[in-house]
């Protein structure tokens, strides 16, 4: 027997179609738009939807390293190259593994880019079983993001139309 408050239920299914409007928008822009302002185009939705999230980027592999690509935030980021395997960035690039840290002060990993960044999730993107980029976003609250968040971002970070133009940079 559950003992959820029915009164939750309207705002789980009002959570879970706003991330399905997110999704359906970034959708469109990857079928409309063939080129790079795609990557700027998304991460505008989910910048200006998302007030949690205060900054994101797009990393691309290159070698040993990862180079920051589109990014939309407050302020830009000293870390515009980072060593694969360093940082919590590089250690997503590394293992291949969505990298989900509730509280970035917390983590020896982090490196820090902003005072006030609290939490951090990172996506690598996979072609091939090869890492070739990665979605990094910040925010200025403590475990920010919720399953549903990482649910979105992974879902991006597999879609077809989305890798091709990864790719193309």
């Amino acid at each position: 027997m559950h003992n959820k408050d029915k009164s939750e239920f309207p705002f789980e299914f009002m959570k879970i179609s706003y991330y399905l409007e997110v999704k359906e928008k970034i959708d469109k822009i990857l079928k409309d738009k063939k080129d790079s302002d795609v990557l700027d185009g998304i991460i505008e939705i989910l910048y200006s939807t998302f007030e949690k999230y205060n900054w994101i980027g797009i990393y691309f592999v290159k070698g040993d390293n990862l180079l920051l690509g589109p990014w939309k935030g407050e302020n830009p980021t000293e870390h515009t190259k980072i060593p694969i395997g360093m940082g919590i960035c590089g250690s997503a690039a590394k293992t291949g593994k969505t990298e989900l840290i509730p509280n970035v002060n917390q983590d020896n990993r982090y490196l820090s880019c902003f005072v006030s960044t609290k939490s951090e999730l990172v996506v690598p993107v996979k072609h091939s079983n090869k890492i070739i980029a990665e979605i990094d976003i910040d925010s200025n609250v403590s475990d920010a993001f919720t399953a549903e968040d990482v649910n979105l971002i992974e879902e991006l970070a597999k879609n077809k139309e989305f890798i091709n133009i990864i790719l193309q940079y």
